[in-house]
């Protein structure tokens, strides 16, 4: 090998934490500075560059809290008749309505994202106890994972709810939903189960 071929021992060498930060969320959205406001459920809304692991976490227990938030929500919005299994089609829904989230409130769709999950994650809700024969409601906290997982449903089905069979598109259906529940808008479908849940456990006290 040449003397002028050979790696210089004093240059840096780029780590595997510097590669994945300069990376971007499909290509355009800053994944590093996302803030978060809940403490309980930050470690369970993971938030990186790629949106599509291939299945890598499939079958393993828990393993979905290292799965990136936008691929858990592209993954939701793929649970209905319509929609099973198409989640080239889903990420390009995912990606249109982050370009019309940036367009409307001018902020990182990914903040967005998080602070609807956030905001949509019930507290509370009921179970039902049996004393004898009958069965009585009682309520319990959510645990954090459940949180996530419980606004993440609330999020696809009003995003399925808004958008099928009408001529509203899925891509303006789901920036809705997450702009929505970033502001805490009790019209949102995901807010306002949440608060539905929150209340009939608050009765159940």
């Amino acid at each position: 090998m040449a003397a002028e071929d050979q790696p210089d021992p004093d240059a840096p060498v780029a780590t595997d934490e510097e590669t994945v930060g300069d990376a971007k969320l499909f290509g355009e959205w800053d994944v590093t500075n996302v803030e978060y406001s809940d403490p309980s459920t930050e470690r369970y809304i993971n938030v990186t560059p790629v949106a599509h692991t291939m299945g890598r976490h499939a079958g393993k227990q828990f393993k979905k809290s290292e799965v990136s938030v936008v691929e858990r929500l592209t993954n939701r919005l793929m649970q209905t008749e319509e929609n099973t299994g198409k989640k080239q089609q889903t990420l390009k829904i995912v990606r249109d309505a982050f370009e019309t989230i940036h367009e409307r409130t001018d902020e990182n769709p990914v903040q967005v994202l998080v602070e609807a999950v956030e905001n949509a994650a019930p507290r509370e809700e009921t179970v039902r106890l049996k004393y004898g024969g009958i069965s009585v409601p009682k309520a319990v906290d959510v645990a954090p994972q459940r949180r996530v997982d419980q606004s993440l449903k609330f999020i696809a089905e009003g995003v399925h709810s808004a958008s099928f069979k009408t001529s509203t598109d899925a891509a303006d259906a789901l920036a809705d939903q997450l702009v929505g529940a970033a502001n805490y808008d009790v019209q949102t479908y995901a807010i306002n189960q949440k608060e539905e849940k929150e209340r009939v456990a608050a009765a159940a006290r």
